[in-house]
């Protein structure tokens, strides 16, 4: 009994140093977006050129937690959060030395390769150390760092730049460095399976990302090679003895369903993060250091009913929170599209509705997808599913950047008074369309399996 309350004790601890680490994992994506500008300054960069400073970071990340999930599967996690958090930590410092754009660039992709491993691990710690009962909870709990990051991004990185030189803003991920002797002392030393790594499977999957993410922001001509490397990848995976990701891993329907889910609903859920800083601008007229500001209140929202949303996955189940997250999101997207030119404050105020339906979302297909993984792939299938988020949101941003260069003459929603934002208003319309049409798919999906 008290063995039992020891290791409690020891897993919720565990549980919030993960937390913290989410924090300033979500933070580092976030902090240089705002300084690209003074970047672009110092060096004479071009706007492509200084977009490569978070655009190779997202790359890199997004690729990483794939990798390390399948790493996870065979090593210990505390050897790889050590590894990835001294890496991370190294990497800030090469930056804040930085003299030149290329080393700036040498440094930002260190850290993704570093920060890579606290999404990969903080998806594992929740299925490891907490029975399902408990799952949806330790998962909000995680989730709650994600919503703290990006609440103090954008304010820290202004109160920084206000003040000193934005390379101090490469300082803030070594107080990552703390968080080492508790990782060392709670984590466990389980291992996996001691199978030889299919490193040849592991870069053909990178190549795939690589190339369809270059050709969503860069150029169209990407996606052949992404289409070529993707059946090169096919092939791999039915021929290895031990496959990156085994075949049987996509052969199971509850699984591939739920990250296709992930997919769609991902995707949709990045238009909060994109189009608002563009709408308050070119509608509300907000200057540049209150748009930070305006979106802080949604994701402190978030922060704080996240643990909630995790008990009540939980408690009543995951069906009971996805509906209570799709309602949010269609809240907010059906008050976004009819007030769209509406006072700032309001706006921030709609914004809750989305973040906290979103980050419920997360809760939500985070637990369902680890319910369907065996043991031993795991780390692999919820390294996937980061890495497929960090896939659609880059699509999302490419179809959301041109849909708002399209010039609307005319409202699709029939509530909308004004004429200004329009465009705005009319994705955002679609959105909540596409939701309500999730919502009825998904609820039709679940009474055939209750008949069944």
């Amino acid at each position: 009994m008290m063995e039992n309350m020891i290791k409690k004790q020891a897993s919720e601890k565990l549980l919030i140093i993960m937390m913290l680490t989410v924090t300033f994992s979500s933070m580092s994506i976030l902090l240089f977006n705002f300084v690209l500008p003074l970047i672009s300054e110092e060096f004479q960069l071009t706007n492509s050129q200084v977009s490569w400073v978070t655009s190779a970071y997202t790359l890199i990340y997004g690729i990483g937690t794939a990798i390390y999930g399948k790493l996870a599967d065979r090593y210990k996690l505390k050897n790889l959060l050590t590894f990835g958090l001294i890496l991370f930590s190294f990497a800030s410092l090469l930056g804040f030395f930085s003299t030149s754009y290329w080393l700036l660039l040498v440094a930002r992709c260190l850290q993704a390769a570093g920060a890579a491993t606290i999404p990969a691990t903080a998806t594992l710690i929740p299925i490891r150390y907490f029975p399902i009962e408990r799952r949806g909870t330790a998962m909000g709990t995680v989730f709650v760092g994600t919503a703290l990051g990006s609440a103090l991004g954008p304010v820290i990185s202004a109160l920084v730049v206000s003040v000193v030189d934005w390379r101090w803003l490469f300082c803030i991920p070594l107080f990552l460095l703390l968080t080492l002797p508790f990782y060392l002392k709670y984590l466990g030393d389980e291992e996996g399976a001691d199978t030889d790594l299919d490193w040849l499977g592991g870069a053909l999957l990178a190549l795939t990302v690589t190339q369809v993410l270059l050709g969503v922001t860069s150029n169209a001509g990407w996606f052949i090679g992404g289409i070529v490397a993707s059946l090169l990848f096919i092939i791999r995976i039915h021929s290895a003895k031990h496959p990156f990701v085994h075949p049987e891993l996509f052969k199971n329907k509850k699984y591939s369903s739920n990250l296709v889910l992930a997919f769609l609903i991902t995707g949709i859920g990045y238009s909060l993060f994109f189009l608002t800083p563009l709408f308050l601008a070119d509608v509300q007229k907000l200057p540049t250091s209150l748009i930070g500001f305006a979106m802080v209140p949604a994701a402190a929202a978030s922060a704080i009913l996240n643990r909630q949303g995790g008990k009540l996955t939980d408690s009543k189940g995951t069906s009971y929170l996805f509906f209570l997250a799709s309602s949010l999101l269609i809240v907010c997207f059906f008050l976004l599209s009819t007030l769209i030119d509406s006072n700032a404050w309001f706006i921030a105020l709609f914004l809750i509705f989305g973040n906290v339906g979103q980050s419920f979302m997360m809760i939500v297909m985070s637990k369902s997808i680890s319910i369907t993984l065996p043991k031993e792939n795991a780390g692999v299938g919820m390294g996937l599913l980061m890495m497929q988020n960090f896939i659609s949101g880059s699509i999302a941003i490419g179809i959301y950047g041109r849909a708002v260069d399209i010039e609307a003459s005319s409202s699709w929603n029939p509530f909308l008074q004004s004429s200004m934002g329009t465009i705005y208003s009319n994705i955002f319309f679609v959105l909540a369309i596409l939701h309500v049409v999730i919502l009825i798919v998904y609820k039709l999906k679940r009474n055939k399996i209750l008949k069944d």
